[in-house]
């Protein structure tokens, strides 16, 4: 039988003695036996390139916003000015102002919260039910419908755009609509294009943009949620859907929140199905679309054509930091609910 060799185990009496002895010794004892070590040198000499690394990062992340916000309260002669750089020497607020007013900012404030809002909504309750159905039950093709789901993360979106335009173009639920124009009943489809009900049919099938991966993170999450919770429920009488709505539902907050919140970004700022199914017709104006110079900080033809680039990227620069402040105050209220739901999805290690 092998023996265990065990470190010997300080007792409490011998710490508080060597304590006592500790503070016994010089004021210059105990600096040199704490700091004049190579211990402390190693580990303050680790400290300072980690800060110095931490440092670096930080710059290159944080400098291309500092850039932007610097240069979008200049003026055209700030940005034809080759020594002007981040400090504006005759600062304006005519970026935001003439954004603001010109571009219609307001409206489509509204009209983008209007439709990311619902379509969000929509999205994380779908995904949430279809995530719970591959979790927790098991019926034949629950592989291969999983793998289809995946499939929807790995298919780009450019590829289905003619087909799903010419589907909401000419909509018709299981050939319904053609059956009945036949016996002189209606036009045989609907044309659903030039409105938000795409968008919001697409939600609520969970295929939206993005689906496969919210479904993927909450059916990770389900599966660790402990089988004895169900069980308790169906033996006090729950169903199936009662179980789901007053007890895993409750559990998955955080991870909720997460999905929310990542459907509301990312609708936040989509132009691909929203010029997709708006062809021809009146288009919301939406906060993409106000990335657009407005008439009043046009430049003419007497500035050089660079000087004229620069200053057009200026400004749709600033389009997109007006366009990125509602996530960035919405993210600060969330960060915590965000980085837990994370952490519990099983997508980081």
């Amino acid at each position: 039988m092998n023996e265990q060799t065990t470190a010997p185990k300080i007792k409490k009496e011998t710490k508080n003695k060597i304590r006592v002895e500790f503070d016994r010794v010089s004021g210059w004892e105990r600096f040199k036996l704490k700091y004049l070590t190579f211990r402390f040198l190693g580990m303050t000499i680790f400290k300072f390139f980690r800060f110095i690394l931490l440092i670096g990062i930080s710059y290159v992340i944080i400098y291309p916003f500092i850039a932007k916000i610097a240069a979008s309260i200049m003026s055209p002669e700030d940005i034809t000015n080759v020594t002007v750089k981040l400090i504006a020497k005759s600062p304006t607020l005519d970026q935001y102002k003439y954004i603001i007013l010109e571009n219609n900012f307001f409206k489509a404030l509204w009209n983008t919260t209007v439709l990311s809002l619902t379509c969000a909504l929509l999205q994380t309750f779908i995904c949430c039910l279809v995530a719970y159905g591959f979790a927790k039950f098991r019926f034949k093709g629950n592989k291969f419908l999983f793998l289809l789901v995946i499939l929807t993360m790995v298919v780009p979106h450019g590829v289905l755009q003619f087909s799903m335009q010419q589907n909401f173009a000419y909509f018709d639920v299981l050939g319904i609509f053609g059956l009945l124009e036949k016996i002189g009943i209606g036009s045989g489809s609907i044309r659903l294009v030039n409105t938000n009900i795409p968008l919001y049919m697409l939600s609520a099938g969970a295929i939206a943009f993005k689906n496969g991966l919210y479904i993927f993170m909450l059916r990770q999450f389900f599966k660790g949620v402990p089988d004895e919770l169900e069980e308790s429920a169906y033996i006090d009488g729950s169903g199936v859907f009662r179980t789901f709505f007053t007890i895993i539902l409750p559990l998955s907050i955080p991870m909720m929140i997460t999905v929310f919140l990542f459907a509301f970004s990312w609708q936040w700022t989509d132009n691909f199905y929203t010029d997709l199914l708006y062809i021809g017709g009146d288009k919301p104006i939406l906060m993409p679309d106000i990335v657009a110079v407005p008439p009043k900080l046009a430049l003419d033809s007497s500035y050089p054509n660079k000087a004229i680039s620069d200053y057009t990227s200026a400004v749709k620069n600033t389009a997109g930091l007006l366009i990125m402040a509602p996530l960035m105050v919405i993210y600060l209220f969330c960060q915590k609910y965000l980085v837990q739901g994370i952490e519990r999805s099983g997508i980081v290690g």
